[in-house]
């Protein structure tokens, strides 16, 4: 439903904050339309933070160009005016902008930032400016932004460097500091973050992801595939995801097995990847199913035997996690967050270790019983990140730095 701008500010006298319901902005560079984990979360984040009586505004990017502000999902999103990104013509950027006039319009009981860039500093600065609490969470690595910023291999340690001082001087006006998995906030503290973190999961719904008892030709027939053992990743399409070691892993596996590997997204590595499947002869075994609707994934997760996650830039997944509570055996680079959600579920590669994931792999598609076993794990650990969980804990922040 679309509304006009003014719409937005023509609110009545504001209640006491004990009176009505918690009255949330997030603010974040990214938001569906746009594809990525970051954006995912956020949306589920404020329509699961609405659906439990809140009233929730986002502010964001315009995908398009220019402002607006409409209701989503029983959210509020406002979208600020935005440009195309130059070095990388499929992104856009947000025009800078101070957000006094939004924050005094909607008079926030708090911010809740997911990100340092354009929008979040700006949310953040206004945010200080009218007194209101700010919480903020940590998606970002500098590994997303080295390809984006076409940053040689020989600078990327320095313009590293100088990305986490720039995140912790953002990040050091917020009240409170979360991020996705002890890993990660063991990371913030490695890169001279001096502030407490807390690990708060990003959470998935276990209402919608969760295995299936029809046989898997079903799900495969739903995305015209071939019905024979399947590989899947799910996400970017980029460099930091590696997904050329999931192509170069398929000879060998297909050595023991008839695999097929199935990867779920889009991105600026497709073109490469398809050249790279058919040189080493694996062309007509990658299935490339470009973006699939979150409504369905759970049906595309159904159609797979075993996920794998070779990216090493992972604060925890979302895609991961979803896979596991489906039921599905992982086998996922030993990097960054991603060793948390490996216990028993699945195996654990060195990125760039080829033979090793291609191993791990023919093991769990060759042996029934222990697929089934790891699966069953992958669900157990899965409900531990119930998304339910997670909304009540940041509520309970929201109400711990408006005291």
């Amino acid at each position: 439903m679309a509304m006009p701008l003014h719409s937005v500010t023509e609110r009545p006298a504001i209640a006491p904050a004990a009176e009505r319901p918690r009255r949330i902005l997030i603010s974040s560079d990214t938001y569906p339309p746009d594809v990525n984990g970051a954006a995912y979360f956020t949306h589920r984040l404020a329509t699961g933070l609405a659906a439990r009586g809140n009233e929730v505004h986002v502010v964001c990017q315009s995908e398009v160009g220019p402002a607006s502000a409409d209701v989503e999902d029983g959210v509020v999103v406002h979208r600020l005016r935005s440009a195309p990104l130059l070095v990388h013509p499929t992104m856009r950027v947000t025009v800078p902008t101070r957000l006094d006039r939004l924050i005094a319009s909607i008079s926030p009981d708090v911010l809740h930032t997911q990100g340092h860039f354009v929008v979040g500093r700006a949310a953040i600065a206004a945010a200080r400016r009218a007194g209101v609490p700010v919480v903020a969470t940590n998606h970002f690595m500098p590994d997303n932004l080295f390809q984006f910023g076409h940053i040689p291999e020989q600078l990327r340690a320095k313009a590293g460097r100088l990305a986490w001082r720039d995140f912790s001087r953002v990040f050091n006006r917020a009240d409170h500091v979360t991020t996705p998995t002890p890993l990660a906030a063991q990371l913030l503290s490695e890169q001279g973050f001096g502030r407490e973190v807390e690990p708060v999961s990003c959470g998935i719904d276990l209402t919608r992801f969760h295995p299936h008892a029809e046989p898997k030709a079903w799900a495969r027939k739903m995305f015209d595939l071939p019905d024979r053992p399947t590989v899947m990743f799910v996400g970017r399409l980029d460099e930091e995801k590696r997904i050329d070691e999931l192509v170069r892993a398929l000879p060998i596996v297909l050595n023991d097995t008839d695999v097929q590997a199935v990867l779920v997204g889009r991105g600026t590595q497709r073109t490469e990847l398809e050249r790279l499947a058919k040189r080493i002869g694996v062309g007509e075994r990658v299935f490339f199913l470009g973006f699939v609707p979150d409504e369905i994934m759970p049906q595309a997760y159904a159609s797979a035997d075993v996920f794998a996650m070779p990216g090493v830039a992972e604060l925890q997944s979302i895609a991961t996690l979803e896979a596991m509570a489906t039921g599905l055996p992982v086998v996922a680079a030993d990097a960054m967050a991603l060793p948390h959600l490996v216990d028993g579920n699945g195996y654990l590669f060195q990125p760039g270790d080829v033979a090793t994931l291609a191993r791990r792999l023919t093991e769990i598609l060759t042996d029934d019983n222990l697929r089934a076993m790891l699966g069953k794990a992958s669900r157990e650990l899965a409900l531990t990140h119930d998304d339910q969980t997670s909304l009540a804990r940041f509520e309970a922040i929201y109400d711990e730095v408006t005291r």
